[in-house]
């Protein structure tokens, strides 16, 4: 009974890509995915990164890949996404998570940085799903797809980064479109919105002790997420133990939203 239940879990035989694979939540997306039975292509703008995970699977009996690949470069994504399909026969699952901020005020951000955000976390976002759903759909499988979302897409959040914040809000609708409009495909599209994560991505705003502070005071459980306990929602949304949600927002959020 036990091994069925854990069978719920498991991911033998899926081909899985993880954007944004190289660091923080992709990289323990990336490790958690293989650990159960994924084959995983890394993809993440600093080739350097992303190869360093791949030697982590493999190490630990794993099989991954390793590309260099910026989610805005429509053609660069494309040419990635259609190798990993071709090599390895097919591709199930989705892990849309690379992501960028520039933090400003609305009255001072510059236009180009608006637009590079937004060409990075909802274009690319796009252009990733859109992508490997057409994968799926020629294969006729199926599959998942699990989008990195953010508590400051259902926020107001706690710091001028208007960006980010109103693309991730875009992000928690696409999410929800995309699961009604693939659902007759078999392919189920949610997305995780973490509160703030101990990773590199927020390493200017920790080192920072009183917005530490502030961050702890505003989360219920009073601490920043592990990587790994994202990692945990996002495993559970593309196993099978998940087979009958799609549409959702899942918070990781420690009741940050909560209050």
């Amino acid at each position: 009974m036990l091994h069925s239940v854990l069978q719920r879990f498991a991911l033998d035989g899926k081909v899985a890509v993880v954007t944004g694979g190289g660091d923080g939540i992709g990289r323990a997306a990336s490790l958690h995915l293989a650990q159960a039975g994924a084959v995983v292509a890394i993809l993440d703008r600093q080739a350097d990164k992303a190869e360093q995970v791949a030697r982590e699977i493999h190490a630990a009996g794993g099989v991954a890949s390793a590309h260099a690949v910026d989610v805005s470069d429509a053609a660069g994504l494309a040419a990635a996404l259609a190798l990993v399909a071709d090599t390895q026969g097919r591709l199930d699952l989705l892990v849309n998570n690379a992501g960028m901020a520039i933090r400003a005020k609305a009255v001072e951000m510059d236009l180009a940085d608006w637009n590079q955000v937004v060409a990075v976390n909802l274009t690319g976002m796009f252009l990733a799903a859109r992508l490997c759903a057409g994968h799926m759909m020629a294969a006729g499988h199926g599959g998942a797809i699990v989008n990195t979302a953010s508590v400051m897409g259902l926020s107001g959040g706690l710091y001028p980064n208007v960006a980010y914040q109103t693309t991730k809000g875009g992000v928690v609708n696409m999410t929800r479109a995309l699961a009604l409009e693939w659902v007759g495909s078999g392919i189920r599209v949610n997305a995780v919105a973490p509160t703030f994560v101990r990773t590199a991505f927020i390493s200017g705003l920790t080192a920072n002790p009183e917005i530490l502070s502030t961050i702890e005071a505003a989360t219920p459980m009073g601490r920043l997420a592990e990587p790994e306990e994202i990692a945990d929602a996002i495993l559970f949304l593309l196993s099978p133990a998940a087979g009958m949600i799609t549409g959702v927002i899942l918070p990781v959020d420690g009741g940050y939203l909560a209050r």
